[in-house]
């Protein structure tokens, strides 16, 4: 259990990291920031792709499974 709680915080870290860097770059930060947020934001277009994509085959569980559309 232990490996997958770092893996996780590992994971979060990495969002926080993209989301102040996308803030950042906005300020207009230096090159690297704007590319670690442009990595980002693709990153970010792919996972809500694929979860509503997800949706449509019944993804969903429990109560609430896509009464949010």
């Amino acid at each position: 259990m232990g490996v997958i709680v770092l893996v996780l915080v590992g994971v979060l870290a990495l969002v926080v990291a993209g989301c102040v860097c996308v803030v950042w770059a906005s300020r207009g930060g230096p090159r690297w920031v704007r590319g670690v947020a442009a990595v980002t934001l693709v990153l970010g277009e792919v996972v809500g792709s694929s979860r509503r994509k997800g949706r449509g085959l019944g993804g969903g569980s429990g109560a609430n499974s896509g009464s949010d559309e």
